[in-house]
């Protein structure tokens, strides 16, 4: 009998550790997060993934990843947090990655920038830069 208790104990711990995980991750945001100059280091260190997307209200290829980036947001939440940042708003942190073309995502893994995608692409061609690195 103690052993089937300490299989059910053991599950039971199993089981409550996975609540706990999915629990925190409930809060993780299921759209892209505004982000600016003054947020841009605490956001891109709260999450192991972080994919941001640098655009500009004027720039066409901007609007057609937009809706890309608000899918893979829903489609990926508790796994990847999106991030939009306004580049003519924050050029402090657009000049510190180097950003000289829009659309660019940065992608953040546990803080660091692990890559940078230039250009605007389709789904099937973006997704997969980026859930590499989950």
């Amino acid at each position: 009998m103690d052993e089937l208790e300490r299989i059910r104990q053991k599950k039971l711990r199993e089981m409550m550790d996975v609540a706990k995980a999915n629990e925190h991750k409930q809060g993780w945001p299921d759209a892209p997060v505004e982000v600016t100059d003054a947020s841009f280091d605490e956001f891109t260190q709260k999450y192991p993934l972080v994919v941001v997307d640098c655009w500009a209200a004027w720039c066409a290829p901007c609007h057609m990843v937009t809706p890309i980036v608000e899918e893979l947001a829903r489609d990926y939440k508790g796994k990847i947090v999106f991030g939009k940042m306004d580049v003519d708003l924050n050029g402090v942190t657009a000049m510190r990655y180097g950003i000289m073309s829009i659309p660019t995502l940065l992608i953040f893994k546990n803080g660091q920038l692990v890559e940078k995608v230039i250009g605007a692409m389709p789904r099937p061609s973006l997704e997969p830069r980026i859930t590499r690195y989950l």
